[in-house]
């Protein structure tokens, strides 16, 4: 492979620079303060020199939404390699991760999981490619709960139930992630929203009025969870409808 010229490394250090001084005022200010020409003024360039890197915030905004990806799919597969052989705790692992890590990046979360903004649209809307930052980050915990399924099914709604009333609006997931029994998707699906919830309302401060100590629901919410995977909890759910 041939070495980066002098010119190429000094473009990609600028774009990491540029990158650097989003996250900053993401940060501070929130997703409204990113702004092209405050990132420009900060480096000591002109606002027009900046889009020699980038040909537009909304393109700023979604390079910068997969690096948050790739920094969280990190923690976590991080958490599940430490985690040892088991999915019940790799997946206990990875929810807690992906917990402290957006309780200490609020801002970062925001962007990432927050309400759509200009460039987050667009990077959710490509997010069906299985190469898309936000798939990769989905597919640790998927990998997950494939394995647990094929060393012990967990119970699930009856399959013929999840067939008639899912499988028809699972293409998303399916162009993302291949192939999937929609026992597992269901699950997997389930999960995710509800651990999305848990950690969002915490970020969001909403649980304040009613719990003093976040971790205690959380962890609390995380054995139930993890109960209900475990083999021989009771099936959901009786077939009807």
């Amino acid at each position: 492979m041939t070495a980066p010229t002098r010119r190429e490394r000094l473009r990609t250090a600028t774009v990491a620079e540029i990158k650097d001084g989003a996250r900053r005022l993401l940060v501070t200010g929130g997703p409204p303060a990113i702004s092209l020409r405050a990132i420009a003024r900060e480096m000591g360039m002109t606002a027009p020199a900046i889009y020699r890197y980038f040909p537009s915030l909304e393109a700023l905004v979604v390079e910068l939404a997969g690096d948050l990806y790739d920094e969280l799919r990190q923690q976590v597969q991080a958490a599940r390699d430490a985690a040892g052989e088991d999915p019940l705790t790799q997946l206990a692992a990875m929810a807690r991760a992906f917990r402290a890590w957006s309780v200490a990046h609020p801002a970062e979360f925001m962007l990432a999981f927050g309400s759509p903004i200009p460039g987050i649209d667009t990077f959710e809307e490509a997010c069906l490619d299985e190469n898309h930052p936000g798939a990769r980050f989905g597919a640790v915990f998927l990998r997950a709960f494939l394995e647990l399924w094929h060393r012990a099914p967990f119970p699930t709604p009856p399959a013929d139930l999840l067939h008639r009333r899912l499988a028809g609006s699972l293409g998303p997931l399916i162009r993302s992630h291949g192939d999937l029994p929609v026992e597992v998707a269901y699950v997997f699906l389930t999960g995710w929203t509800s651990l999305y919830g848990m950690v969002s309302m915490e970020v969001y401060h909403h649980l304040r009025w009613a719990v003093s100590d976040p971790d205690a629901l959380f962890e609390t919410e995380l054995a139930a969870y993890l109960t209900r995977l475990s083999p021989g909890a009771a099936t959901t759910g009786d077939g009807s409808g």
